[in-house]
């Protein structure tokens, strides 16, 4: 099991980063898009992916520092 954590939980670190980052990519473009929106369905739909990435940097930086303090010698 500890053999298989070691190869997986690596790539669940990569693999939340990386939709954190496309996340943030996908909110940026869309706002750059349309501009100020405030109040209509896009910018409802930007604030949605804001929070998205919000959350997803939060689970993000829990699995590097549970990688940290597991893997650390």
């Amino acid at each position: 099991m500890v053999g298989a954590m070691e190869f997986v939980f690596p790539i669940l670190v990569v693999l939340a980063m990386l939709a954190a980052l496309g996340i943030l990519f996908a909110g940026v473009i869309g706002m750059a898009r349309r501009g100020p929106t405030a109040g209509t369905a896009a910018g409802l739909r930007s604030n949605k992916l804001m929070q998205w990435r919000v959350i997803l940097q939060g689970v993000a930086l829990l699995l590097f520092a549970i990688f940290m303090l597991l893997y650390r010698r």
